[in-house]
């Protein structure tokens, strides 16, 4: 049966959350927001596209800095509420030039960077 994005559970701001994992190791990358419009076109061009808040527009992941997302699954979870994209990365998935948005550590109670900058 097709797929249709509308079917998902968009907050009232008509976004949903979309994880990135890498394919192949199985890493968290990021978290970004898609709408029905960036599912859409994810799903047509196989390069992940999401929406910017800040800028308030659709953003394909590494149009400008080369450090795309080649889409190989688009998977939703049990409650239609939440995307996870495996992706394969080119580069650092972060704009802070790290291999993922989740490189600081508070587990202990501090916090602690727990990933250095890719060296450009």
């Amino acid at each position: 049966m097709p797929f249709d994005p509308a079917t998902l559970r968009f907050d009232s701001n008509g976004l949903i959350p979309c994880i990135a994992q890498d394919e192949e190791t199985g890493e968290v990358l990021m978290m970004a927001w898609m709408t029905v419009e960036a599912v859409e076109r994810t799903l047509e061009t196989r390069r992940v596209t999401y929406w910017s808040r800040s800028r308030n527009a659709l953003w394909i992941k590494g149009e400008t800095s080369g450090h795309v997302q080649d889409l190989v699954d688009l998977r939703v979870d049990c409650d239609s509420d939440c995307l996870l994209a495996v992706v394969r990365q080119t580069g650092p998935a972060c704009h802070t030039n790290r291999r993922s948005c989740f490189y600081t550590s508070v587990g202990s109670g501090d916090e602690v960077e727990v990933m250095a900058p890719i060296p450009v």
